[in-house]
Parts: structure tokens; sequence; C-alpha cells
């Protein structure tokens, strides 16, 4: 999928559809008045006060055909610049307006106002020249949002919509939301017996027997990449004082997203990040330069109070394992290691099949601890690895974390949709708040640099991005269950069944057999619609000839193989994780 927020020309076109929208409806709904409709990745929304009526999923149509309507008409869309007080006065009767206005500080403040026909609204934009412009849309969807996003204030109703240039483009659009809704990770997670979430624990998701093996394949796989990279591992508490999250900076700066509790007349919190926890384990020992760079990996559990209607499956929950590791060292050994750690991280996506895009995030315009010459340098540092490792970055300003910039990993799934996962982060400042050194080879106290980085982010919403980037047909290695054995008839192939799936077992290779008292078909069917990459077909001419006919997911076509072929050759795909 296309992100229309970075697409110049569907941006444009989005934002005019949103008004486009919001025209039709206070056409139809006179006493409507609206909050913002911005732009997002998928299309636009507009936040409605409908004063009292509500709109549903089928008054959708009425309102596309009210907005097909104005496009043919073909209104030119006119920029008008107001001052304050004249734009106060534009809208005297909408007071979500008045507000955005008020906030404005000068009362001599040029305002642009934008009109189409006899409807007009405050905004930058711009847009194009005329309705007529706008004839490929569609309106998706209706939901709930709070004004500001402020649970105590009203609640609106938002409407969602996108539009394109062509049906073309449109319709392949639509296609790739129904594929999406497909793919959806909680209903295949419900399908595939993945994980749950339970009323008694929301946010908090359980993880069933396929999932639960799903998840020890990842880490699995990250542990024996990271000995690779010259990692070492530790384990940190999940709850740690006050004091230390003070000295951290989160109590400060992340106190309201924090769990705590009181143990012996003292403040205590459940860890929401892992570093603090890392700091004090490279605290615990001398160092020496000569034990730069030194890589420390965790995969840590953290506990985030996320709002209930954030709540979303793997992707939103409020606790979650970070698959966490800092690396101390010498500020000359920032370029070099930014870059191994850029190649380490494209070879694990690679192997996913993900491609990805980097953006540099900068120092937060508000809460950020440090000196500015500090984030400067940290900065600038950031961008010269990335270009060092042959990749381009894009500058995304203000969005570093509140103790130092970061690198962030844009991965692009099966449908082309962007999930920001890996992340390097520099911090030039908890080594400083933590009092962190190292001698150097003259002999002298010198403070070690540290990057913070994850590569799956959270196993839990990586997890939850793989389920639909595979549509849950999950690669031969990564599959709770690599094939399922179905003898033709249990009576008489049960016995051989069993015996083949010892020896697979004895390999390592996850295998069930289906010897119910159910018809061949019916098995066969099931196998596909729980997504196990290959079903084995077992009968007499199999036993006769030390054989069996394998039939992959998705695919009509069998065939047969010796069994000493066939095992050698699933070896193979497993262990080179096609």
């Amino acid at each position: 999928m296309i992100n229309i927020k970075e697409h110049e020309r569907l941006n444009v076109m989005n934002h005019s559809c949103a008004h486009l929208m919001a025209h039709a409806v206070k056409n139809l709904y006179p006493q409507a008045m609206f909050w913002v409709g911005p732009v997002i990745t998928d299309g636009f929304y507009y936040d409605i006060d409908l004063g009292g009526d509500a709109i549903r999923e089928e008054d959708l149509p009425k309102i596309e055909a009210e907005m097909k309507k104005l496009s043919k008409d073909g209104k030119r869309i006119v920029r008008v610049e107001v001052s304050k007080s004249e734009a106060l006065d534009m809208f005297k009767d909408d007071k979500y307006k008045i507000d955005l206005i008020s906030q404005m500080n000068e009362d001599d403040t040029v305002i642009s106002v934008y009109k189409q026909g006899d409807w007009m609204d405050l905004c930058r934009g711009p847009h194009v020249e005329s309705l007529k412009e706008l004839k490929n849309f569609k309106l998706l969807k209706v939901s709930g949002a709070y004004w500001k996003g402020d649970s105590e204030n009203e609640m609106l109703q938002r409407i969602y919509g996108v539009c394109f240039e062509s049906k073309e483009e449109l319709d392949e659009h639509l296609r790739l939301i129904e594929e999406a809704k497909k793919r959806d990770h909680k209903k295949l997670g419900k399908e595939l017996e993945l994980f749950m979430i339970s009323e008694y624990g929301p946010g908090f998701p359980f993880w069933l027997p396929n999932g639960m093996m799903l998840r020890h394949l990842l880490e699995n796989f990250w542990w024996k990449e990271h000995v690779k990279e010259g990692y070492q591992f530790i384990q940190t508490p999940i709850m740690l004082s006050q004091e230390l999250w003070q000295i951290s900076g989160h109590w400060e700066n992340y106190r309201e997203n924090m769990y705590t509790s009181t143990l012996d007349e003292r403040t205590f919190a459940i860890k929401p990040m892992n570093c603090p926890g890392g700091l004090l384990v490279y605290k615990n020992s001398l160092h020496s330069y000569k034990d730069l760079p030194l890589r420390v990996g965790e995969l840590g559990l953290v506990h985030r109070h996320e709002a209930s209607g954030a709540l979303n499956g793997l992707f939103r929950v409020r606790n979650f394992t970070q698959d966490d590791a800092h690396i101390f060292m010498t500020e000359e050994q920032i370029e070099s290691e930014v870059v191994r750690l850029i190649n380490f991280i494209d070879r694990i996506y690679k192997v996913f099949g993900l491609t990805y895009s980097i953006e540099l995030s900068t120092r937060p315009e508000k809460k950020y601890i440090g000196d500015i010459e500090v984030w400067n340098r940290s900065e600038a540092a950031l961008e010269k690895a990335c270009h060092s490792a042959g990749k381009e970055c894009k500058i995304n300003p203000g969005d570093g974390a509140f103790y130092g910039p970061k690198l962030d990993f844009h991965i692009r799934d099966s449908l082309g949709r962007v999930w920001q996962c890996g992340t390097i982060q520099l911090d030039m400042n908890l080594p400083e708040r933590f009092d962190l050194t190292y001698i150097a080879p003259d002999g002298s106290k010198k403070r070690p640099i540290m990057l913070h980085r994850v590569i799956y982010g959270s196993v839990e919403r990586f997890i939850g991005i793989l389920i639909e980037h595979y549509g849950g047909a999950f690669p031969m290695w990564l599959a709770p269950v690599q094939a399922v054995i179905v003898p033709v008839n249990p009576d008489l192939h049960s016995e051989a069944a069993h015996a083949l799936a010892k020896r697979l077992e004895d390999l390592d290779i996850r295998i069930k057999v289906d010897d119910r008292n159910e018809k061949l078909g019916y098995r066969i069917r099931e196998a596909q619609i729980t997504k196990i990459p290959v079903q084995l077909v077992l009968g007499d001419g199999e036993m006769a000839n030390n054989s069996i006919n394998i039939r992959r997911y998705g695919q009509q076509n069998s065939e047969t193989l010796p069994v000493d072929e066939f095992v050698a050759k699933l070896l193979l795909e497993i262990s080179e994780k096609r």
C-alpha cells in the first residue's frame, strides 16, 4: 500500500477530498460542526459533531452520493486570507473553529480559509484547483474520537475515506484493504490458536501452545544471531525503586505510563524500559577501553500503561518483551559500531523478506535531557554512520527519544504497509547521569557512549506483523507445526504414520499425525485451513515403496518422493530459512 501522506499529489487530493466530504456532510446535516480533517497514511478522516445525530456505516453511500454530486458540479477551490478577527466572525457559530482560531497568538495573524461554493473551512492547504479532480474516492468506516483526544471532552464522529487519481488505483487499494482484513492478526491469532486476550487482563496477551512455539523460534533465532555478533546476555529485575527512575529521567518524563507499587515504605515501579537496569549492570564492574565496544543483550519484559481505547491485539499491548541491547563504546567507535549494527539489522530483516527505510529522528522541542551541543554531535554521528553503511535516511525533526536522537527502521510488509520496528538510539546523556566510566589508555577515567537498540522492537508486535505479512502461512522454519502426516486409512496406515513421525521428531521437525476417523479429504482440507506448510499422505502405495505423497499449503498439485529424499530436502529448506 502506498503511503498517501508522503505522496505529494495524493496528499493534496486526499486533503481536498476530506473537505469535499465535510461539504457533503454539511449539506445533509446542516447542524454539523467540524474539528479537523487531516491526511493519514492510508487516506483521510474528519472529526465531526453532528449535534445529537449519528452517522452509521449504512449512511456512507448517501454521503458518497452527495460528494459525487458536488464533484460533478465542479466548484473551484479558492484560498482566502483573513485576519484573526475576521476568522472569528466567519466561524462564530462553530465552537471547534473558534477554539482553533483562539489558540493563534497575534490578533493580526493572517489565517487561510479555503472556500468551495457555499462551504468553507480553516486550512493551510494546498488543495486541488477544482472539485472535478476528486472523482475516485471511497468512504471506508465510521468510528468515535474524543475532541482533542481527551476522554474528558465530547465524543465526535470520525469518518475515514480515501481518494486516488484513477478508478484502477482506487480498486487496487480497496482490494488490498480486503486482503488486509483476511490477514488481520487478531482473527488469524484466534483461528490458528496462537494467542488470546482475556477481559481479566486487557492489553496483556496470553500465549497458546502454537504461539509459544512461534515465540520460542523467534527468540532462539535472535539469540543465535546475537552470539555471532559478539553479544553477552543479561536479565534485569522487573521492578526497581523510584530513585532509579529519577536518576534515569523516566520519573519526570514517563511517569504517567508507569505502574507503581509501595514496598517496605518505598515506591517501586515496574520497568517500562530495560535501559536503567542495563546501566546498573555496566556499573557493577570496572571497564577498560580494551573491553569496548561492549554489546549487552536482554529479552526484557516491560509494562506500560496504554489507554484502553488504544489497545489493539498484539500491536498495542500493556506488557511486551523488548529485544533490547545496550552497546557501550568510545566516541571514536560510534560510526563503525552503528554501521555494523545497520548491517546486522539488514541481515535479520532479509530472513523474513522485509524491506525497510530509515528515518533519523532528532531532538524533541520540549521534553529532552542534556545539552543541545551534545545532541547536535549525536545527530551528526548517526547520519554519517547511516551514509557509511550505504543507506539513505530521511530526517524526522523533533521525534527523538528524550535522552537522544535515533535511527528508526520502517519495515514494509507483503501488502506494502509500513511498520516502525527497529531503532538505534545514540545516548550521550544517561552515561553521564549514571556516572559510567572506562579506563582510557592513559589511565584516566572517561565517559562511554551508549547505544540503545532493538530489531524486532517488541516480540509481541513483531509476531503480529509477521502473522499479517505471511497471512498466517509461516515459512517452514518458523511454522509452529511444520508437517502433518495423514494416513489414508487410519486402521491400516496409522502405525506406519507414527513411525515416520517419530523419525521426523528425532530430527527436530515439528510434526503431528492426523489419524482421526474422518474422511481423507476432510483431514487434508483442515490441514490447509490451519496453514500447515506440508501435508504428507501415506497409503498402501507409499508404504510399499517407502515413499510419501507431499502436498504443499496453497498448491493444488502433489508429488511423491522417496522418504529419504523428502527428509533431506525438508531439512535443507529449514536450515536455509527459505
